[in-house]
């Protein structure tokens, strides 16, 4: 979610049935009427279940068309003109609520992950692991980009980037396998072995852990 929201909080009307401020939520992509967008990314609907247009709904509707449905309040942003939405349950769109903290925290992420795509232009040549690895372990990134970070990893060749990656829980587990092969070729190049016991890294010569002492 990568749009800002936030101008959709600062004037948020009222629910002229039950004087509740409306809820700020995520438009459906489709409108039941025609088949189109809403023309806007959020709604403002009252969501307020003592709201006098949803209770009354309810009979209202089983009367006139035999539906088991109700009415909730709704405007587009930057319009006065009143709409009526007809819903199935009392749940309906209170799944789609914008929370503004979230919507924040999506943005800085985001942010980074722009930040952090940049850098990896010039990754190599800096030796600088940070980049990459911040790409490779972002679940929310864009699998082009946590690709082309992992095929750096071997050139920047910085093992601080094992013990990060071996506890990192990979949705994907085409990246994870990508990932495991990379630390492997970056082992390799600096003559290193991961200890069978302990894990941490050795000569790849060793016969014997320095670290938990056990014979190998």
């Amino acid at each position: 979610m990568r749009s800002d929201y936030r101008r959709y909080f600062e004037n948020i009307p009222v629910c002229p049935h039950c004087s509740v401020e409306l809820s700020c939520c995520e438009s459906p992509q489709i409108h039941v009427g025609d088949g189109l967008g809403w023309g806007s990314e959020v709604l403002y609907i009252c969501l307020n279940d003592e709201c006098s247009l949803f209770v009354n709904g309810w009979a209202q509707i089983e009367e006139k068309y035999g539906h088991n449905s109700s009415y909730r309040y709704m405007q587009l942003p930057g319009s006065n003109e009143a709409n009526l939405m007809m819903v199935g349950s009392e749940d309906a769109f209170k799944g789609s609520v914008i929370d503004l903290q979230a919507v924040d925290a999506q943005n800085v992420r985001y942010q980074k992950e722009k930040e952090a795509l940049a850098d990896l232009e010039t990754a190599i040549e800096r030796k600088n692991l940070e980049p990459a690895l911040h790409l490779i372990l972002d679940e929310a990134a864009a699998i082009d980009g946590r690709r082309k970070a992992i095929t750096m990893l071997v050139p920047i060749n910085d093992l601080a980037c094992i013990d990060p990656i071996r506890n990192h829980k990979f949705r994907d587990t085409s990246l994870q396998t990508e990932s495991m092969m990379a630390i492997s070729l970056l082992l390799k190049a600096n003559y290193k072995k991961e200890c069978p016991y302990c894990y941490e890294l050795i000569k790849s010569q060793a016969k014997v852990c320095m670290h938990c002492k056990k014979e190998l």
